[in-house]
């Protein structure tokens, strides 16, 4: 079967962008390690950004995230239960997950929290 050049071009740049995109026709199996904080009302503005610094940070310490997003809430429905800060980290294996969780550099970052974080939710996934 013999494809048009025009034709061929299409199918070329298509994958072109979805490359660019960062997309793959195959779909990758993430696991999603999600992470909220509901601050005690002791919680200076100055220590919630102290903090928001060192987990975003985290990456650069820890190899085996391979991704880290994080915002605050913006839900209408107030059905946070308080919950403010979202932060959301991608491993591509248990393994990964698992050696983030005992890294010294995550360690450190949990005993940092002290009396700023009244509650800590975590949630992980597997993408479906």
């Amino acid at each position: 079967m013999k494809i048009k050049p025009a034709l061929a071009f299409l199918l070329l740049f298509t994958m072109f962008l979805a490359a660019a995109n960062g997309q793959t026709t195959k779909q990758e199996k993430v696991l999603r390690h999600v992470v909220m904080f509901k601050f005690s009302q002791s919680a200076t503005p100055a220590s919630i950004e102290k903090i928001v610094a060192s987990f975003t940070a985290l990456p650069q310490k820890i190899k085996e995230i391979k991704n880290l997003e994080w915002g605050t809430n913006s839900s209408p429905e107030k059905l946070n239960q308080g919950l403010t800060h979202c932060f959301i980290l991608t491993f591509t294996s248990d393994k990964d997950r698992d050696s983030y969780l005992v890294h010294p550099a995550h360690s450190a970052f949990g005993k940092s929290l002290g009396s700023d974080v009244e509650k800590v939710t975590v949630v992980d996934f597997w993408v479906k």
